[in-house]
């Protein structure tokens, strides 16, 4: 008899040990992949490590690449950790990213010590309006944070596709690229490292990490997201208001997802484009899932998968693999450290039937 029962806890090294063995059988079958499409395998694997860790440059450039899924993965963390399902990263990162466009159509010369600040809190506040309107959804009507976060997704991104075929935002003669005029210097995220384009966003990333840690485990608000997520009963029972509880967790956690936005178009692209953004708020939750729900293992898994979304880009270029491999194969490895997540907070035993 197979019984399968949660553990309580998950021992860190258990954690680690599933992880490394999921990067190893996706690599495996991954190779597989190589094999079959008539590439070589051992040149595949060196392109994608050589554009993931083979120089300064290509570090650097992975770290540009994990900024976006720090964001997105703490905001997972955030919501999770309170029990509340949001799928609602995706749509919450392209509301701050319009956001903060939209800001700036207003802020004319501003300089950039104003005019970079005033973005970020904008996009801040779209992000996290967004949010709060699935927590009142389910706070006040009972309906599912799934359906209503996903939905949404579909009515922000639908909404951009307007402003950006031929709406208001359309940069002039460029109809079918679906993207706005490049933004004026004083309004992009100050660059760290000016060739690679690693950026101040990064910086905030970090912090965000060290802010979300030090809140769950040391504030009352951490305390109260964490028991929402144990025993929201008990909590009520505590006098918190649970409703309050539920809209403050899904806006910050949208606030969290529009800083991707931000980081991307602000500090990267230089224009708003769909395209650019599309699948981050995604991996962001599968980041936070990997991280064990922590903010420091979502930084951690950020970065790893920063690592692989720059090296496959490289290895699409620098060997002989079909460029339609390379999805596929990021596919495959976020499969396989989603099945690690789970996994691993299983126990499985095998008990023999008892004969009476």
């Amino acid at each position: 008899m197979i019984e399968i029962t949660r553990r309580e806890t998950v021992a860190t090294k258990a954690r680690i040990a599933a992880y490394i063995l999921a990067l190893v059988m996706g690599f495996a079958c991954t190779s597989l992949l190589i094999w079959a499409s008539g590439a070589s395998v051992s040149e595949g694997f060196s392109a994608l490590f050589e554009g993931a860790f083979g120089s300064e440059e290509a570090m650097l450039q992975s770290l540009v690449a994990a900024t976006p899924l720090i964001f997105t993965g703490l905001a997972t963390v955030i919501a999770y950790r309170a029990e509340i399902w949001s799928i609602g990263q995706e749509g919450q990162m392209f509301a701050g990213a319009m956001s903060g466009y939209f800001a700036s159509l207003y802020l004319g010369g501003a300089p950039m010590l104003v005019a970079v600040p005033v973005i970020i809190a904008a996009a801040m506040i779209g992000g996290a309006l967004l949010g709060m309107l699935c927590g009142w959804l389910k706070s006040r009507f009972a309906v599912n944070e799934i359906i209503s976060t996903v939905m949404l997704n579909y009515v922000i991104v639908y909404f951009l596709s307007y402003l950006l075929a031929g709406g208001p935002w359309t940069a002039e003669g460029t109809t079918s690229y679906h993207q706005t005029a490049l933004l004026a210097d004083n309004f992009r995220l100050p660059l760290i490292v000016t060739d690679v384009k690693l950026h101040i966003g990064f910086v905030l990333a970090l912090l965000a990490t060290l802010l979300c840690w030090a809140i769950l485990k040391y504030t009352p608000f951490g305390f109260e997201i964490r028991a929402l997520g144990a025993n929201p009963t008990a909590l009520r029972f505590k006098g918190v208001n649970v409703a309050r509880t539920i809209l403050i967790v899904m806006a910050v956690s949208g606030a969290l997802s529009a800083l991707a936005g931000v980081s991307e178009i602000f500090g990267v692209n230089y224009r708003l484009k769909g395209d650019v953004l599309t699948g981050l708020g995604f991996t962001g939750i599968i980041v936070g899932m990997i991280g064990g729900l922590n903010p420091l293992g979502a930084l951690i898994a950020a970065l790893l998968f920063g690592a692989l979304e720059n090296g496959s880009l490289y290895m699409s270029v620098l060997s002989d693999i079909p460029p339609a491999l390379v999805p596929a194969m990021q596919g495959i490895l976020l499969l396989f450290f989603l099945s690690a997540s789970v996994i691993v907070r299983y126990r499985v035993r095998i008990r023999r039937a008892s004969h009476v």
